[in-house]
């Protein structure tokens, strides 16, 4: 998984009834891309995670 400041995680809900959560990448913390990213969620709480096979990143526009 590659990503890059400003695009958006979608990671899936696990388990039937969670929803799935989406988070802006604000800073690459790993080398070319790759894990872990600090994000922030929709509520505004900020973590340091690295996804797992039930995230997507979707691109976000280049500033």
């Amino acid at each position: 998984m590659r990503a890059n400041t400003g695009d958006r995680l979608l990671m899936h809900g696990r388990v039937v009834g969670q929803h799935d959560r989406v988070a802006e990448i604000l800073e690459v913390l790993g080398t070319d891309g790759e894990p872990p990213y600090r994000v922030r969620f929709e509520d505004g709480h900020e973590a340091v995670l690295s996804p797992g096979p039930d995230s997507v990143v979707q691109e976000g526009n280049q500033r």
